[in-house]
């Protein structure tokens, strides 16, 4: 139930981070949002270091590091998929691979959820495909590219959950630390090789900020959640992000949610429930 209960408010943050976000890309170049997100998530996983201590070893860099470059790169490709192609395609199609490829890899290397709880992980499924569709947007301008692009973005999402549950308890943050470390210099290599400029827009770095902090803050909430319960579980609970995105949206934003989102929303929280009571 611990399990159940960090990853559903991990989903939650994340998908409060990715509002933050959104707001923030409509002020401001991509690359500048990404870029100093990741500073700020840098700079607030370093006071945690010591209050959740643990052992800094090759292994935690390691596994951490590797994550952070599978998390950073399924970024990028994110948002070259959007601008490439259209939000129907892109969106669903990087969240339900980033749910999906962790409960394959969570069969595979033997876990067995309850068969309600499995039923759940179905439901759950179904429910990251509607909440990230917008209805609205058309079919007809889907292309191969973004397609491509996204479906290798929700691979990199999907590995940074898979890699960041190898790691021991005993290594604290320090995972995290790597993580971020490395999805830094990924988007500082990026923004070097194609000379953008990291100045963020008129308004927009309280946004940023928020982004940056959020976003680490579910890097924690996934890291304990996934220690505590089976990789084919929480990833697919942490992948319902987008529900918590559109409520906030619809709340904060007035903007309206279409008949499939709240399909999903009403499925993502029967897929909680089914996970919980398993």
């Amino acid at each position: 139930m611990t399990a159940v209960v960090l990853a559903t408010v991990c989903a939650v943050v994340y998908g409060t981070a990715d509002f933050f976000g959104g707001l923030a890309t409509k002020r401001s170049k991509v690359l500048a949002v990404v870029m100093l997100s990741q500073v700020t998530g840098l700079a607030f996983v370093l006071p945690l270091l010591p209050l959740l201590p643990g052992s800094l070893n090759a292994a935690a860099l390691g596994w951490g590091m590797a994550a952070g470059l599978c998390g950073g790169l399924g970024v990028i490709l994110f948002y070259r998929a959007l601008a490439n192609g259209v939000m129907s395609v892109v969106a669903p199609t990087t969240a339900t691979t980033s749910a999906a490829l962790p409960v394959l890899a969570g069969l595979l290397m033997g876990e067995r959820p309850k068969a309600l709880a499995l039923g759940g992980v179905v439901l759950a499924l179904a429910a990251v495909v509607l909440v990230s569709r917008d209805s609205n947007a058309g079919l007809g301008k889907a292309a191969l590219l973004p397609a491509l692009q996204s479906l290798a973005s929700g691979l990199g999402f999907g590995a940074f959950f898979i890699l960041l549950k190898q790691v021991p308890e005993s290594t604290g943050l320090w995972p995290l630390f790597g993580a971020r470390l490395a999805s830094t210099v990924v988007a500082a290599v990026l923004a070097v090789t194609t000379r953008r400029t990291l100045r963020p827009g008129r308004g927009a770095l309280p946004a940023i900020v928020a982004a940056g902090a959020l976003d680490m803050l579910a890097n924690v909430l996934y890291l304990f959640a996934a220690q505590r319960g089976l990789l084919a579980v929480v990833a697919v609970i942490v992948s319902l992000y987008p529900a918590s995105t559109l409520l906030l949206a619809r709340y904060v934003l007035g903007e309206r949610l279409n008949t499939v989102q709240v399909t999903g929303v009403a499925l993502a929280l029967g897929a909680v429930a089914l996970i919980a009571s398993a």
